[in-house]
């Protein structure tokens, strides 16, 4: 989502690759094939050991531990990326992150520009409004305004098991006034009246996050207008009733996205803590308990023995390995783009720990395929590095062939190197759909892009995308992809291509 802690194929911001604690892995491989048995220590595997071998279970070798931990990593890896982010959103107000509390609603009442470099890819086409929701003491319910029938919104709703839950807005409950409820997984009761929507999360916490359609620079009042409508209250308050008494407070394990690599499964026991196990999950939670992993459990690497050192350190690297190599093969190569979908429900992820946490890792809380569509490239016709110190490029998409979409599209240029978005002397970081009526067309009615450094001339500044000098990272967006052909859906597979990017003679 590229506004959140975000990592995205909207890819709010990616997540950098992860570094794991300083070990001598190749020494440490060895370690672990040679040695037998484990100190006597009191770290959180020796411990769980223990558990184990007074209950007449048999512990986890160290290659048991090893493969334990690294499907640990794997399945923990979104729910401690959504820990971290949590805490620095809405727990820690000294964070340099903090947005608002739980239960309050942040708007963000602009796009990015280049000057924005706290998040990787961000998206310039939607103002963002962001409310974390505690769920445990009572219902909250999410009212939208009424919204001009041109004009796109989204609410998704994403719990802390980053599973895309639910959706308001104008694919999914169209751009009518509205009131919503989300409750939390234990939550049981009869939908109000009133309420036209019940979305239950899996676990206690959730994020909403709003995205709102800005036409062009002098919209934004309009869309200040519309964000001022958005509405965040218990049910209690909805219905003008005493409120129930209030959650206990939560001291919350301290965590940033910067320490996730150095504190792992420290961050894991604590976020687990408000991650219900479901079927679908008891058995790697099983597992993450025999190596002393879990609720309550406090795991600190640096406790561990040098074995367990050796086993979790290469698990963690292995882990992290074939969650990067998912993320590159996980989706299809169409006209030298890149398109993927890898957002959903519980449904959708049916207990596919690898490819939500290439989801997570890729861009953590973006958005399910049929709300948006994310073609990614870098390269050209040719397959070679998209380069604005060397070429010149052209993008032509013909008279009947423009991105299928209910909403709009957009193509937002990139520095290749730090993803970021790039200074430019007209302040233009993307081409969008709202823009093509005062660009030039082609003589048969296609239109052409221009993607170069250097201006291509008055009469074809219009078409402009400008470049940077240097590598080019290019990503389009579709908003709420039409679903009959020509379609890009299913993401790489449908009718619609995206057009190669041509260099320029």
């Amino acid at each position: 989502m590229s506004v959140l802690a975000q990592t995205s194929p909207e890819k709010p911001s990616a997540m950098k690759a992860i570094h794991f604690p300083s070990l001598a892995v190749a020494a440490f491989a060895i370690a672990i094939t040679t040695f037998v048995g484990c100190s006597e220590t009191n770290d959180a595997i020796s411990l769980a050991d223990k558990a184990d071998k007074a209950e007449g279970v048999s512990a986890p070798s160290i290659e048991e531990t090893k493969a334990i931990a690294e499907e640990g990593f794997i399945y923990g890896l979104p729910i401690v990326m959504n820990y971290a982010v949590m805490n620095e959103y809405a727990v820690n107000q000294d964070s340099g992150q903090f947005k608002a509390p739980f239960n309050e609603i942040l708007n963000e009442p602009r796009v990015f520009t280049y000057k924005d470099t706290a998040v990787i890819t961000p998206n310039s086409d939607t103002p963002y409004s962001l409310a974390w929701l505690d769920l445990r003491a009572e219902p909250i319910v999410l009212s939208v305004p009424p919204v001009d029938k041109d004009r796109y919104f989204s609410v998704m709703l994403c719990d802390g098991n980053t599973y895309n839950y639910g959706y308001m807005g104008s694919r999914a409950t169209g751009n009518e006034p509205g009131d919503y409820m989300v409750v939390g997984p234990d939550w049981k009761g009869e939908k109000p009246e009133g309420i036209k929507q019940v979305f239950t999360s899996t676990t206690p916490f959730s994020l909403a996050a709003y995205r709102t359609q800005l036409f062009n620079p002098d919209d934004m009042p309009n869309v200040i207008k519309v964000q001022d409508g958005y509405k965040v209250q218990p049910l209690s308050s909805y219905l003008k009733k005493p409120a129930p008494p209030g959650a206990p407070k939560i001291d919350f394990l301290p965590a940033t996205t910067a320490g996730i690599k150095e504190n792992f499964f420290q961050y894991l026991d604590a976020a687990l803590e408000f991650v219900p196990p479901a079927e679908d999950s008891k058995e790697i939670r099983s597992k993450l308990a025999s190596i002393g992993v879990g609720p309550g459990k406090t795991f600190d690497f640096k406790d561990l023995s040098l074995e367990h050192k050796a086993a979790v350190g290469i698990a963690m690297k292995e882990g992290d390995e074939k969650v990067s190599k998912w993320l590159a093969d996980g989706t299809k190569k169409v006209n030298g783009w890149n398109i993927g979908s890898f957002f959903g429900d519980q449904e959708f992820f049916n207990g596919d720990w690898l490819m939500r946490a290439a989801a997570a890792k890729g861009g953590i809380y973006g958005n399910d395929a049929v709300e948006a569509a994310y073609p990614l490239t870098r390269v050209d016709e040719k397959g070679e590095t998209l380069d604005g110190s060397k070429y010149n490029y052209t993008l032509t998409f013909p008279a009947d062939g423009f991105p299928p979409v209910n909403a709009f599209w957009s193509v937002t240029m990139y520095d290749g190197k730090t993803q970021f978005l790039i200074k430019n002397p007209i302040d233009r970081y993307l081409i969008n759909s709202p823009m093509v009526p005062n660009m030039k067309k082609n003589d048969d009615g296609s239109l052409t892009i221009y993607i170069q450094k250097d201006s291509p001339g008055d009469d074809k500044e219009s078409n402009w995308l400008p470049a940077p000098d240097g590598p080019i990272y290019l990503a389009m967006r579709l908003y709420w992809p039409k679903t009959e052909e020509p379609s890009i859906l299913p993401p790489g597979e449908g009718a619609w291509k995206p057009p190669v990017l041509v260099k320029a003679e």
